[in-house]
C-alpha cells in the first residue's frame, strides 16, 4: 500500500555543495500494446545487487533514512494531486511537452496525450504505438515531433529492431499531425545521422527547425560514421511537413571535442550532443555534449556558430541537459553520471559528481564566457539500488528569482532556488521509495516540468504524476500563462 505524508526529518549525508510513403501509426484507446520498446543507451533490466547492498538499503528504510518501498513522502509545500499509471504503452515513460489544454507524453513504444483541463484529474486522450527509444517529444502548432535512437527495419511505426550494421536500417525523426487530438496522423520521417536521441524545435512562422542530437558513432555503422562532431538541422514548412528535410550538419567541434579518456579519466568522449535547449528570443543556445558545454548563437538557425565551450574533467562524466535562466546570465547544466542506470545520490558519490554545475554567462555577444560557480545536487540520500540521477527540468517563472524544478529518475522531483548561483538550495520536494530492495531498477521521475500552475511528471515505471506547488517564493509563477511548452525552446515569460 502506498502511504502519502510529509517527511521533513529525513536525514542528510550528502551536503549541498556550493504524408510520406509507407508511414503508418496505430492508435490505441485500450489494451495492451502490442510491441516493446528497444533499451536505447540504458536497460529497463533490473540488476542483481549483493546480499549486503540489500540489507543496508533495508536498514535505510527502517532507520527513516530511506523511504519504504513504492512510499510517497514529499515536502509540506507540495501536494500530490494524480497519478494515471501506464496503460496501452508499457515502454519506458520520458520527456514531456504542452500544448493549451493537452500533456503530450512521450515513452519507448509510442506517445499519449492527455487532457489537463483538470489537473485533479488527467483523462487519456489518445495513445499511439510507434516503438523506437526514446520517442523525445515536441510539439509545435499541429505538428508533434517523435525522436528515433535505435535501429530500425523501416520508418514505419509497425517497424521491428535492427543492427545498426545493416544499411537499410533507419533512425531519425518522426512527424505527425495533431489537429485532431484524438486521432494523430503520421505524415513525415527524416533520417538523421546516428538517428535521433533528442531534438529541440527553433519555431518559425512559416518553417519549424529542429536540431537533432546523436552520438556514438561506430566504423560498422553505414550511418552513423565518425566523426560525428556536429547536429543535424531539419527543415520542416509547417503546410507540407512532408517536405521535411535536413538542410545542414553544422560542425560543433572542429578539434573533435573532449577526448575522454585516457587524456580525462571517467568523462565521456565527444562523439555529438546529448541535448540543445534555445532561447530563440534571445537567438541563443545551450548543448549539453558528453564531454562539453556549449554556448552558441541561432541568429541563423541553419547555422549555428559557437560562443564559448567549457568543459569539467573533475566531477562532470557526461553533459546531459542545459537551462537558462530568464534573464540569460545563467546557465545550469545536469551531468547524467552513470548514464541513467546507476545509484549516484549516496555517502560514496558525494555532492559533487553527478550533479548540476551553475554556470554565470558574463561578457556580451561573441565575447560572452561561461563561468562556473557551484554545483547543486539533491541532499536526500536514496538507497543503493535506487538509480538517481540529474535529469530533466524547467524554470518556474518567478521575476527577479532563479527557481527551477527538476526530475532525478529515483531521486524524485526537486524544487530548488539559485539566484545566488554560488548557493544554491532545494526548497521543496516529492519522491517514491525504492521500487525494490533486492535489485537496481531504472524508475523514477524522467522530466518535471511547470506549466501553467502546476507541475507534471512522467515517471519511467509509474505513470503520469501531477503536483502542486504552494510556497511564498514560487506562488507569482502560477498568474504566468503560457499556450504551448516545450522546455528545451525556452519562451520568453515575461517579455511577450
Amino acid at each position: 500500500m502506498i502511504s502519502l505524508h510529509t517527511s521533513p526529518v529525513r536525514r542528510r549525508r550528502l551536503g549541498v555543495a556550493t504524408a510520406a510513403a509507407g508511414l503508418l501509426a496505430t492508435l490505441l484507446m485500450a489494451g495492451p500494446a502490442a510491441a516493446t520498446p528497444d533499451p536505447g543507451d540504458r536497460g529497463a533490466a533490473r540488476t542483481g545487487v549483493s546480499a549486503a547492498q540489500e540489507a543496508e538499503a533495508a536498514a535505510a528504510i527502517g532507520s527513516g533514512e530511506v523511504p519504504g518501498v513504492d512510499e510517497i513522502v514529499h515536502s509540506s509545500n507540495i501536494t500530490h494531486l494524480a497519478n494515471v499509471p501506464k496503460d496501452a504503452l508499457k515502454g519506458l515513460n520520458t520527456d514531456l511537452a504542452f500544448q493549451g489544454k493537452y500533456a503530450f507524453a512521450g515513452n519507448y513504444d509510442g506517445f499519449r496525450i492527455f487532457d489537463i483541463s483538470n489537473p485533479r484529474s488527467p483523462r487519456t486522450v489518445s495513445q499511439v504505438l510507434c516503438p523506437g527509444s526514446q520517442n523525445d517529444i515536441s510539439v509545435s502548432g499541429n505538428l508533434l515531433f517523435l525522436s528515433t535512437d535505435s535501429s530500425r527495419s523501416d520508418n514505419s511505426c509497425t517497424s521491428t529492431t535492427q543492427p545498426a550494421t545493416e544499411k537499410s536500417s533507419w533512425e531519425g525523426m518522426k512527424v505527425f499531425d495533431i489537429s485532431d487530438k484524438r486521432n494523430p496522423k503520421y505524415v513525415a520521417a527524416v533520417e538523421t545521422a546516428c538517428g535521433s536521441h533528442t531534438h529541440t524545435l527553433v519555431p518559425e512562422r512559416k518553417n519549424v527547425y529542429v536540431y537533432v542530437s546523436s552520438y556514438s558513432p561506430s566504423a560498422t555503422f553505414p550511418d552513423c560514421q565518425p566523426p560525428h562532431d556536429g547536429i543535424s538541422v531539419i527543415k520542416v514548412p509547417r503546410n507540407a511537413p512532408e517536405k521535411a528535410a535536413v538542410v545542414n550538419f553544422p560542425v560543433l567541434f572542429p578539434d573533435g571535442g573532449n577526448p575522454g579518456a585516457p587524456d580525462n579519466p571517467g568523462v565521456s568522449r565527444t562523439t555529438g550532443c546529448h541535448d540543445i535547449t534555445v532561447l530563440p528570443s534571445k537567438d541563443l543556445a545551450a548543448g549539453a555534449c558528453m564531454g562539453d558545454g556549449l554556448l552558441f548563437s541561432i541568429k541563423d538557425p541553419e547555422n549555428p556558430k559557437i560562443i564559448d565551450r567549457v568543459q569539467d574533467n573533475v566531477n562532470f562524466a557526461f553533459w546531459h541537459s542545459a537551462t537558462f535562466n530568464q534573464t540569460t546570465d545563467k546557465v545550469v547544466f545536469t551531468d547524467e553520471l552513470g548514464g541513467g542506470g546507476a545509484a549516484t545520490c549516496n555517502e560514496e558519490i558525494g555532492p559533487k559528481r553527478g550533479a548540476n554545475g551553475i554556470y554565470d554567462i558574463v561578457g556580451r555577444g561573441d565575447h560572452r564566457k561561461l563561468v562556473f560557480r557551484s554545483y547543486f545536487k539533491i541532499d536526500r540520500p536514496q538507497a543503493d539500488t535506487e538509480v538517481c540521477v540529474a535529469h530533466n527540468g524547467s524554470i518556474i517563472p518567478v521575476k527577479g528569482r532563479d527557481l527551477m524544478v527538476q526530475a532525478w529518475y529515483q531521486g524524485g522531483v526537486s524544487v530548488w532556488d539559485f539566484t545566488d548561483s554560488s548557493k544554491p538550495k532545494e526548497i521543496g520536494y516529492f519522491e517514491r521509495g525504492p521500487v525494490t530492495t533486492d535489485a537496481v531498477t531504472t524508475a523514477g521521475p524522467w522530466s518535471a516540468y511547470y506549466y501553467n500552475g502546476y507541475i507534471y511528471s512522467n515517471d519511467i515505471a509509474k505513470g503520469f504524476d501531477v503536483l502542486k506547488l504552494d510556497d511564498r517564493r514560487t506562488d507569482p509563477a502560477k498568474r504566468v500563462r503560457l499556450d504551448e511548452l516545450n522546455v528545451q525552446t525556452q519562451p520568453e515569460y515575461f517579455g511577450r
